[in-house]
Formats: C-alpha cells, sequence, structure tokens
C-alpha cells in the first residue's frame, strides 16, 4: 500500500511539472502572437499610409477597352 502512495505521489508531482511547463510555453506564445500581430497591424497601416487605393470609395472601376 505504501508503495503505491509513493507512486501517485511521484506521478502527481511529474504531471504538476508538467502542467507548469505547459502553461509557461503557453504564455510565451501568447506573447510572441500578440507581438506578432500588432506588428502586423503597424505594417499594415504604413502600406495604407504609402500606397492610398487609386479608386474613390463607391467608385467602380470601368471595363477595359477590349470589352
Amino acid at each position: 500500500m505504501n508503495d503505491r502512495i509513493i507512486d501517485l505521489e511521484s506521478r502527481m508531482a511529474f504531471q504538476e511539472q508538467a502542467i507548469h511547463t505547459l502553461s509557461e510555453t503557453l504564455i510565451e506564445q501568447q506573447r510572441t502572437i500578440d507581438s506578432l500581430n500588432r506588428t502586423v497591424e503597424t505594417l499594415r497601416q504604413r502600406l495604407q499610409a504609402l500606397d492610398p487605393s487609386p479608386l474613390q470609395p463607391g467608385e467602380t472601376e470601368p471595363p477595359p477597352p477590349h470589352y
């Protein structure tokens, strides 16, 4: 009986460490995702500022001459 308790305690300690490691990894990945999202948004805004659309809102482009 004592061996079973020791085995269970050992497994529980291992699982607690694994959960802690997974939690830390998840936190770091979320920070990376947040940083990448901010970078993409910044680049999107800069790209829009450099190259505005030639079409005005609501304006449709006429078909090419060969139609």
